[in-house]
């Protein structure tokens, strides 16, 4: 088992510490603060090939394992936990869509896509379906030469600043085999976006209700087969999961590197506070959790990349321990930052704020130990972790 990068990776990992310094870094605050949806910069991110990390290369994509794309996100998510989030939520979608779409569609949207001069929105989640998203309710009818959707969704990330919302509705019987998958223009007449939630953090990407009011959408744009769309959805979330595990990880990473300049230019008594022990032991302490929590999400990375048939519980236990872990660094280090961690003039108030949700969506950490329980107990799979 090798845990050395190659040098391709390591290549990837500087090109993307040097676009998060220079294009990130210098106004992730001010995005922050005024609620600044950065579609400039993410169509920089995708010229470096950063929007379509893993979709095919049929869609223009880079199709890149998993575990490359989990570099990409952990380098830019230590400068912006928000906006690379946003960059991974497109990346789903956008994997999606080159993956199941029909050429057509693909073709129309995939270099689109992949380049990041547009952008995608994933919608799943519904007012009363968060946990349980096999009980969605919106709704596709085919009439005809077209589906005509009716329903709603609920917390989409991007929505009302996107061009195309990969969208799970209802085609047949309740339950998770009577879900599609579709692509869904995102300005079809009957489409109809709230207003942008005021949020804790994530204030860079806006989050909105839709509804669907009649919308008529082209048989074409079915994404795979009737029925598939909970199966794309889950395969999808698998590697949301990663890819919101690895923004807190580089939150992390990016709150340790403040903490540790932090603890060398501050005195107290007369000496830098470096110097104490108790102090010491907890930059240890944050050390060694933050490297837990990255080993496990490139464990669950690989094993992705791999297919391995027990990849989505490694999915979850990395997801529920990076997320997990990267928050309590952050406030560690927020903590060793004293009363200056608590203002803005820092950046450690605004990764917390955005490390916070990590924990909630993709599945909320209830929700994955869940999955990794019933994992455990499945009578078919006695040693499924070893």
């Amino acid at each position: 088992m090798d845990f050395e990068l190659s040098e391709d990776q390591r290549a990837f990992a500087d090109t993307a510490r040097q676009f998060a310094e220079g294009q990130l870094a210098p106004h992730a605050a001010h995005w922050d603060a005024e609620g600044i949806f950065p579609r400039e910069a993410i169509a920089k991110a995708g010229e470096l090939g950063f929007c379509g990390l893993y979709a095919p290369e049929s869609a223009g994509g880079l199709q890149l394992p998993r575990l490359d794309a989990t570099l990409v996100f952990e380098e830019l998510a230590a400068v912006d936990p928000s906006t690379t989030a946003f960059i991974t939520i497109h990346n789903m979608a956008t994997w999606m869509l080159g993956t199941w779409a029909q050429d057509a569609v693909r073709a129309e949207w995939g270099e689109q896509l992949t380049s990041g001069q547009k952008l995608a929105s994933y919608c799943l989640t519904e007012p009363g379906s968060g946990s349980d998203a096999a009980s969605i309710k919106t709704r596709a009818e085919l009439v005809g030469h077209e589906y005509v959707i009716n329903g709603s969704k609920a917390f989409i990330s991007g929505a009302g600043s996107t061009d195309v919302l990969v969208l799970m509705a209802r085609t047949g019987d309740a339950g998770a085999g009577g879900i599609s998958a579709f692509a869904v223009p995102a300005q079809l007449p009957g489409i109809h976006y709230g207003k942008k939630e005021e949020k804790m953090g994530w204030n860079s990407q806006p989050t909105r209700t839709i509804s669907f009011d009649n919308v008529r959408l082209p048989a074409n744009h079915l994404l795979g087969r009737e029925g598939e769309g909970f199966k794309i959805a889950m395969k999808g979330l698998d590697g949301g999961r990663i890819n919101i595990a690895t923004c807190s990880v580089g939150a992390a990473q990016g709150a340790l590197g403040h903490a540790q300049r932090y603890m060398q230019e501050r005195k107290q008594f007369g000496k830098a506070i470096a110097s104490f022990q108790a102090l010491q032991f907890k930059l240890a302490d944050m050390a060694t959790d933050l490297v837990a929590a990255r080993q496990m999400v490139r464990l669950a990375a690989a094993k992705l990349d791999a297919g391995a048939p027990d990849a989505s519980t490694y999915c979850a236990m990395a997801k529920r321990f990076a997320t997990d872990a990267g928050f309590n660094v952050i406030n560690d280090a927020l903590q060793l930052h004293g009363g200056y961690g608590y203002i803005r003039e820092y950046p450690l108030e605004r990764l917390l704020r955005d490390a916070r949700v990590h924990q909630i969506l993709e599945g909320t950490n209830e929700i994955m130990r869940v999955i990794i329980g019933r994992r455990m107990l499945d009578g078919d799979a006695p040693d499924a972790i070893r």
